[in-house]
């Protein structure tokens, strides 16, 4: 079944967070990640809003979770937690 990755972004700091994303874009694509949406305009409609957005799609859980804890990942994060604000959640689809 396939799992999304739903991921709302505050930037604090552009130049390392421009890292992240240089890092992060890769290894989705090794674990077979889809990027459903990815920065386009957003209304929020209820409840908290970030500024930027990401859906990515994977095979399952199994699959997100290899990619989320793997190297190429964390080594990933290392520059974009510092860099912003952010909710990250895996959830699977109908």
């Amino acid at each position: 079944m396939a799992v999304y990755a739903m991921v709302h972004i505050d930037v604090k700091d552009p130049e390392a967070y421009a890292r992240y994303a240089e890092l992060a874009g890769p290894a989705v694509a090794k674990y077979g990640g889809e990027f459903l949406a990815r920065g386009g305009e957003c209304r929020q409609m209820e409840g908290k809003g970030r500024a930027r957005n990401v859906i990515i799609r994977f095979a399952d859980m199994d699959t997100a979770l290899a990619f989320y804890n793997s190297p190429e990942y964390q080594e990933a994060l290392a520059h974009g937690l510092p860099a912003s604000e952010r909710e990250y959640c895996f959830v699977e689809g109908v």
